[in-house]
């Protein structure tokens, strides 16, 4: 403040004498405002980065691959919680990404196949994804890498560069491109909190689309002629004889080979999933970002990816939270499901899911997921699931129905697959629990049918010529089983956790068989599943219907 002055003297408003007390007290409340501004500050900095990979497993160390090199990821292991029973809610690319960003299941969100091309599968217009509702709480969002879901409007972005905007090959396998983009978002001068969702296109497939880079892309980079060079890859090769072959493929050399290159195109995943923990540091976020990291569904290999048997839903789920550094290194056994990501990133925000109907007017979309924090926050070094008490998710809601009653049982969680490919309706339905697996295959007429690049693949195509020929193949299936399934499949995890064996026709499973499928009914229908009735009715829910929604029999012989 300037002097004021009166004539030839100058004139210095009373408030700029100041009593050593009020000096104090003025200090005192500046310190005091700083540390709210800074507290402010800490609780808005909380931040997420998602790391969600293409058709990957369990090939890594902290779930027991000691062959597949993995460092980065096993190292990010160190300082999660390691999820060791987590799920896909469906076995298919673009619906297992609309899951995830939704945390409703794709017959909810309207993501029933593939987004690409001739495919044009879309979630429905109302429908309200997390890049949009944390958006709206004032959190910056980002993608980097493959998006594969639609339309943009349920699924805006702030910075956003993916196959829709420049190759998949750069943004998705390219880990130089990749960090560089990532950099350019976190370098954004910007105080507000960020949700980052990177997608790794690696290790999908390619043999089908870019065949002179290998079945899984494991040459694109590597320095070789013709093959250009990621500056950050450093490749790493394998045996085909030290491969760990699944119980689910078959145990001969074009499986082997098939296998070793997926390893390679894994190393580069995990060098990218380590450059991307190096920008999140050097940005000054390790700290006050929740990570995660999973993959979208299955590996593609046979009872894989499109397929509800487990090695087509187990997935990889690390968490590393860093205001729950005592869960870090914690393996948990809980069922864990992708439908619980949303609900995970939500409370970790701090923002409400919004009330507002998808398909019926009449009923508020909801979640069927839980946050997975308080199992962080309870999480034990080698320990199965937290105490019962705590184990409050969906997966314990009691269901009701007409003359069955209230049903509490094991945890559980569920799947629902429609199709992948546009041409490969095989609509069906799951629920898992510790001890059981039921399927329902609502198309079960049909044979399974087979998508493009898993048909030209090396381990399908041995196990094509070796049944033609009629040669001996090292197979937990027969090609006639695996096509034709029967409409029920009920496996007991305990005796059979390969699920080889269907016991859903057993006489002593009936009472197992009959509360599972009350539990999935009650499912499906809480999350307004169109395939309610089907195969043996046809559901009504509009008109006379509207208020009380039946099924009414086709009398098909199903």
């Amino acid at each position: 403040m300037l002097p004021y002055r009166f004539g030839n003297s100058r004139f210095i408003p009373h408030n700029r004498y100041k009593t050593h007390l009020e000096v104090t007290m003025m200090t005192t409340m500046m310190k005091v405002m700083v540390t709210m501004v800074m507290v402010t500050r800490m609780v808005m900095s909380r931040n997420v980065l998602m790391m969600v990979s293409d058709d990957a497993g369990l090939e890594m160390k902290a779930y027991g691959n000691t062959v597949c090199k993995t460092p980065h990821l096993d190292e990010l292991a160190k300082r999660s919680t390691v999820f060791t029973r987590a799920f896909t809610s469906v076995s298919s690319c673009s619906p297992s990404r609309s899951a995830i960003l939704t945390g409703l299941p794709t017959h909810q969100n309207g993501m029933y196949g593939l987004h690409q091309g001739y495919h044009h599968f879309n979630s429905f217009d109302d429908v309200r994804s997390l890049p949009g509702i944390v958006a709206a709480a004032g959190v910056r969002t980002g993608l980097v890498g493959k998006k594969h879901v639609g339309p943009d409007s349920v699924y805006p972005f702030d910075f956003a560069h993916t196959e829709e905007t420049e190759s998949i090959m750069q943004v998705g396998r390219n880990i130089t491109r990749i960090r560089q983009l990532v950099r350019q978002f976190l370098d954004t001068n910007n105080t507000r909190p960020f949700f980052l969702y990177v997608g790794f296109h690696d290790p999908h497939r390619c043999g089908h689309t870019h065949p002179e880079y290998g079945q899984f892309c494991e040459k694109f980079g590597n320095g070789e002629p013709g093959m250009g060079t990621i500056p950050d890859w450093h490749p790493v090769t394998y045996d085909p004889a030290q491969v760990v072959v699944p119980y689910f493929v078959q145990d001969t050399p074009a499986a082997r080979e098939d296998l070793a290159a997926q390893y390679t195109t894994l190393s580069r995943l995990d060098q990218g999933v380590g450059l991307m923990m190096a920008e999140l540091a050097s940005a000054g976020h390790l700290n006050d970002t929740l990570v995660v990291y999973t993959s979208d569904n299955g590996i593609p290999f046979p009872a894989g990816r499109t397929n509800l048997y487990d090695p087509g839903l187990v997935e990889p789920l690390l968490v590393s939270s860093p205001q729950h550094s005592a869960s870090w290194g914690n393996t948990s056994t809980i069922l864990a499901s992708h439908l619980d990501l949303t609900p995970t990133v939500l409370e970790w925000l701090q923002v409400s899911y919004p009330n507002y109907t998808i398909i019926n007017k009449r009923q508020p979309a909801v979640l069927t997921g839980k946050s997975l924090l308080p199992y962080l926050d309870h999480g034990q070094p080698d320990a199965g699931d937290p105490k019962p008490s705590l184990d409050v998710s969906k997966q314990e809601l009691g269901v009701w129905l007409q003359d069955v009653g209230i049903i509490r049982s094991e945890p559980a969680v569920y799947a629902s697959h429609d199709l992948h490919e546009v041409t490969m309706y095989y609509p069906m339905r799951a629920i898992r629990t510790p001890s059981y697996k039921l399927i329902h295959n609502l198309n079960y007429k049909m044979p399974f049918p087979i998508d493009q690049d898993f048909y030209l693949s090396p381990v399908f195509q041995d196990i094509l010529n070796r049944t033609r020929a009629s040669l001996p193949l090292p197979w937990y299936k027969t090609l006639r089983n695996y096509y034709y399934r029967d409409e029920w499949e009920l496996y007991d995890l305990h005796f059979d956790p390969d699920e080889k064996f269907n016991v859903a026709h057993k006489g002593r499973y009936q009472d197992v068989l009959g509360e599972l499928r009350a539990r999935l009914w009650a499912w499906q229908n809480q999350t307004y599943d169109p395939w309610l009735c089907g195969p043996g009715a046809v559901l009504q829910d509009s008109g006379s219907y509207a208020t009380h929604h039946a099924c009414l029999p086709l009398y098909n012989g199903l």
